[in-house]
């Protein structure tokens, strides 16, 4: 069970518990067609920031959400497991949709952005510009397959595993360190992970910086040694979306 005084609590949950108006109850409100299931951890705020994203571009856009408690195990209840058999936040139900059902967080941040971001706001026409949307899909998957799973498994031994196994803290602390190494090469002399010339935010750095934001959870107590990583993640947490998406 995780501290809730621990840096990872203090950076996401602290604002979670702040917030008023989300639903407890396994059923959504009516009233908007996309409906997330989520909670306040990093696959959690990509999701959220990116809703908040889209509310904020296309006026009408509208979503609700229900706060799904993982450390109570709601995620392993049988309605949840009914939508995402995994057990895993986030998933989006789309009303609008006939209730079509998405989980896995790179997936539902593709889904999005295919039927409700139609100006390529946040993505990158696989038409029309079809070099940046490959470029902005493989720093996606990136994230999904390297950044996620090794900090995941870098936290889970340094504070979650009921033993103390110095190999794998190690292992996982160093690999942690070596992909926020690829990161900094990539933003070097760029904003933005994907994009021409300086890049422009996108799904990319929405499935990323929730990630590197938990750095000091991660035993990173400092990005001095990735300035470029560094000076990424303030641009992408000083968006209005980063801060109201970290508290859904």
């Amino acid at each position: 069970m995780l501290d809730v005084r621990s840096s990872w609590a203090r950076i996401y949950i602290a604002p979670l518990w702040r917030r008023p108006g989300s639903s407890s109850s396994p059923m959504p409100p009516a009233s908007n067609a996309v409906h997330a299931y989520t909670f306040a951890t990093p696959n959690g705020v990509a999701i959220a920031s990116y809703l908040e994203e889209l509310k904020e571009r296309y006026p009408g856009f509208a979503y609700d959400f229900t706060r799904i408690n993982i450390w109570k195990g709601t995620q392993k209840e049988d309605w949840f497991l009914k939508l995402n058999p995994n057990g895993r936040i986030p998933v989006i139900v789309d009303k609008s949709r006939g209730d079509f059902v998405v989980f896995e967080s790179s997936a539902i941040l593709l889904y999005l952005a295919q039927h409700y971001d139609k100006d390529f706001a946040f993505w990158f026409s696989p038409e029309s510009d079809p070099n940046n949307y490959s470029e902005m899909v493989q720093w996606l998957f990136f994230a999904h397959g390297g950044i996620g799973p090794m900090q995941g498994q870098n936290n889970h031994f340094n504070h979650d595993a009921p033993e103390k196994i110095p190999y794998a803290q190690k292992r996982y602390i160093d690999e942690t360190k070596r992909l926020y190494g690829v990161l900094d090469i990539r933003l070097n002399g760029r904003e933005y992970l994907a994009g021409d010339g300086k890049g422009r935010y996108s799904l990319a750095d929405l499935k990323s910086y929730p990630w590197v934001k938990i750095h000091p959870y991660a035993s990173i107590e400092t990005l001095d040694e990735f300035p470029h990583v560094k000076a990424w993640l303030e641009r992408c947490v000083g968006r209005e979306a980063s801060v109201s998406g970290a508290g859904v």
